[in-house]
């Protein structure tokens, strides 16, 4: 068994404000509006791969989020939301999986508290403080690496990863990342490969825990991957990249 996961976000759908071309399909839908897209190729690609390997959406997307999105492949079989915390069979919650999923959380509850505590009077704040099913701590700063900066300072960095991306700044038990749910996955499933593909710092534990990682080429801390990853080397949309490699290395395992 070969396991493809992959982040959404960047990754396989792009928000209206990418400029993907306009050939594009709708991915979601929001409050009436239209506002994350596939192009057309992504589409027939994610069918392509979907049939030849088992595809898993790996998103740190609540389940609120990551139901609003619709790849065109039906409901995946397994999909990792929550930053992997929580897993979904055929579309339902697998109980077991977020009830270890807590347990790997218990002695960093101490810690979210403390994190919603400081994130609730940090002045550079501009969203209300959320606390995702006792899993992860979620804001967003106008200064994100200012608010980041104090999160470090005040909690336990050797029990949480703490981090921004673009505004929205996250604060996260370090046995809770994704790169701990794909082994999870992996072993739960008895897979023989894992390929994986992400676009930002918060994917740098889901790529290293791959056999197979594939990177935009702006990639921002290639320092921090491990082994040969495979970096985008074309100007195609990323996502049309990742999945014409998925397909290439399904053909040589």
């Amino acid at each position: 068994m070969i396991i493809f996961n992959t982040d959404l976000d960047n990754t396989m759908i792009f928000s209206y404000k990418h400029d993907i071309g306009s050939d594009k399909i709708c991915a979601e839908i929001y409050q009436g509006r239209e506002v994350s897209f596939v192009t057309r190729r992504t589409a027939q690609l994610l069918k392509e791969v979907n049939s030849a390997v088992t595809l898993v959406p790996t998103t740190t997307r609540t389940l609120e989020q990551y139901f609003r999105i619709d790849l065109g492949i039906g409901t995946p079989k397994y999909a990792l939301a929550c930053n992997g915390g929580v897993l979904l069979v055929d579309g339902v919650e697998d109980e077991q999986w977020y009830k270890e999923s807590l347990e790997l959380a218990d002695d960093c509850q101490g810690e979210l508290a403390k994190a919603e505590e400081i994130l609730e009077h940090d002045e550079n704040r501009s969203l209300d403080v959320r606390n995702i099913s006792k899993l992860f701590v979620f804001t967003k700063s106008t200064q994100p690496q200012l608010t980041v900066e104090k999160l470090c300072e005040a909690l336990d960095t050797d029990k949480m990863d703490v981090f921004y991306n673009g505004v929205k700044v996250y604060a996260v038990p370090k046995k809770l990342g994704k790169g701990i749910a794909v082994k999870r996955l992996r072993k739960k499933l008895g897979a023989d490969m894992v390929i994986a593909a992400g676009d930002s710092e918060f994917d740098v534990p889901l790529l290293n825990a791959a056999d197979a990682a594939i990177a935009p080429k702006d990639f921002p801390e290639f320092e921090k991957l491990k082994g040969a990853p495979i970096i985008q080397d074309t100007d195609e949309v990323f996502s049309e990249f990742v999945l014409n490699k998925v397909l290439q290395l399904y053909r040589q395992a």
